[in-house]
């Protein structure tokens, strides 16, 4: 069965399905207009002169004037086609729901009635008091196919996307001007087709290959502006069903492994979609995105910018012009839709946007970060400290990504162990770098001493010293902006050990004081 949504409804689809993508919609909407239209919208901004950047299909004569279109998988190459191969665990009564989404071009021009009687197309009009721009629209398009599982082995099946081209006109108020909509047709064709794969479990591979199969209006010298009106644009697919359940194509079970590094993705990159946990439903999208993708719940309506932070955006906004403002109303329903939400906004709502704590959240204690016990010495107020250590950090029992992680770790006091040599802020050491092919500063430094300005821990365990080169007559100046040169502590050797070792000594004995 294939269904329409613009001609009626998908209720023959399976209600597994449906339900599915009706939590997906957030997100498949997040990628349809990715890109439509950027901030500050308005038509004069730069970036939104060249559009429609993601999940092209445009006629094949077009796409491939210059050669072949070079196989990838993102969809941020205009191409012909798409395909999506996912694996999926099914039963022997399954039934796969399929979805293939996209915007279709639409070019509203603004018309004026001359002294004859006759419409020009103008780029821009104001009848009322409103101001009216020349722009390429988009309407968003859908369809859908429904089949048992048993019925895509083999040749598959294979359903039409096409659309044909419209026409409408809405006069303006004034009576001497109109804008006038227009679509041309497009040709896309998608096929299915699934294969059962050896072994147990009822595993299969299920392909989606979606094609544009139209002409492009100026053959394959056609302008890319001209190329876009019989193409699909932002394409991406939507697969459930009843009876199945997908395997993640980025992070498989061991025994799928093998079978999906041998699925080809084409201009399009499948993910688990759904609650997390869930293998319900797929959403291949030609921006990759990692399994489970969710919009935000803070965010209160679509940016046309989904990688974009809602706040920031939100404030950019608000700060635009009177005049910018009537020109991004005068560009695009849209974007007179986002300032008005942006406008309208009860500070609740804009207060949210400022970001929450997820990690606080009550989650299983996944297991602490140790540090190597080689790069840190151990506090002499820590239990078991060995008597004239250096001081050290005492690491928080908590991972370092929550509060109280990196409690008892300061770079102005740690140390660390350099040659045998505990090592902190103030002591002397020679530069011995390690060579790393192609920096010229390990030319420069060697054998170069340097005053240790502190000793800083990342989160994977390892230990940077950050120092100031004796010579260098900017060291003060680049102490007080925090310029360093850092290294390794294998990549130093203490200048004086025996005086560093006394130093540490006494520093030690003032901490227990």
């Amino acid at each position: 069965m294939v269904t329409d949504p613009a001609d009626g409804d998908t209720d023959g689809a399976p209600p597994v399905a449906r339900a599915a993508f009706g939590r997906l919609r957030a997100v498949a909407d997040a990628v349809l207009y990715e890109g439509y239209l950027l901030y500050p919208y308005r038509r004069s901004s730069p970036k939104n002169r060249v559009r429609w950047q993601f999940g092209v299909l445009t006629p094949r004569e077009w796409a491939e004037a210059g050669g072949p279109v070079p196989p990838g998988v993102s969809g941020s190459v205009d191409s012909w086609y798409q395909q999506t191969e996912c694996l999926l665990r099914a039963g022997p009564t399954a039934s796969v729901h399929v979805q293939v989404r996209y915007l279709q071009l639409q070019r509203k021009q603004v018309e004026r009635r001359g002294t004859d009687g006759d419409w020009r197309p103008v780029e821009e009009t104001e009848s009322a008091g409103t101001v009216h721009l020349t722009f390429d629209e988009a309407v968003p398009r859908e369809t859908d196919l429904v089949a048992p599982l048993a019925a895509l082995l083999g040749d598959g099946r294979s359903f039409s996307l096409g659309r044909t081209g419209g026409e409408e006109t809405e006069p303006l108020g004034d009576g001497h001007g109109r804008v006038v909509r227009r679509r041309w047709p497009v040709e896309a064709v998608a096929l299915v087709q699934a294969e059962r794969l050896p072994g147990e479990g009822g595993l299969h591979r299920l392909r989606v290959r979606t094609e544009n199969t139209g002409r492009s209006p100026g053959g394959g010298t056609a302008s890319r502006d001209e190329a876009l009106r019989g193409a699909l644009i932002a394409t991406h697919t939507l697969i459930g069903g009843d009876g199945l359940e997908f395997v993640s194509s980025a992070d498989p079970p061991e025994d799928c492994e093998t079978h999906a590094r041998d699925c080809r993705n084409l201009h399009t990159f499948p993910v688990l979609a759904g609650a997390p946990g869930s293998g319900a439903a797929v959403l291949s999208s030609p921006i990759i995105l990692s399994d489970h993708p969710e919009v935000a719940p803070e965010s209160p309506g679509d940016l046309h910018d989904a990688a974009e932070i809602d706040e920031i955006l939100t404030l950019r906004t608000l700060l635009l012009t009177d005049e910018e403002k009537r020109e991004a109303r005068a560009t695009d329903r849209r974007a007179a839709e986002i300032l008005d939400r942006v406008e309208s906004m009860p500070p609740e709502i804009f207060a949210r946007l400022h970001g929450t704590v997820r990690s606080l959240d009550p989650r299983p204690e996944p297991e602490r970060l140790v540090m190597p016990e080689r790069l840190v010495t151990p506090s002499p107020a820590a239990p078991g400290a060995e008597t004239g250590a250096a001081p050290g950090p005492a690491r928080g029992t908590a991972p370092w990504w929550q509060e109280g992680g990196d409690d008892g770790l300061c770079p102005t006091t740690d140390s660390v162990l350099v040659d045998g040599v505990p090592v902190a802020s103030g002591a002397r050491v020679l530069l011995r770098p390690r060579g790393r092919g192609a920096d010229a500063h390990d030319m420069f430094l060697t054998g170069r001493t340097a005053q240790v300005a502190a000793v800083f821990h990342d989160v994977d365990g390892s230990v940077h010293v950050a120092v100031t080169l004796d010579d260098d007559p900017a060291a003060e100046l680049n102490s007080w902006y925090g310029r360093f040169f850092y290294f390794r502590p294998d990549e130093l050797q203490p200048v004086d050990a025996d005086r560093e070792k006394e130093r540490c000594d006494g520093r030690s004995r003032s901490a227990e004081a």
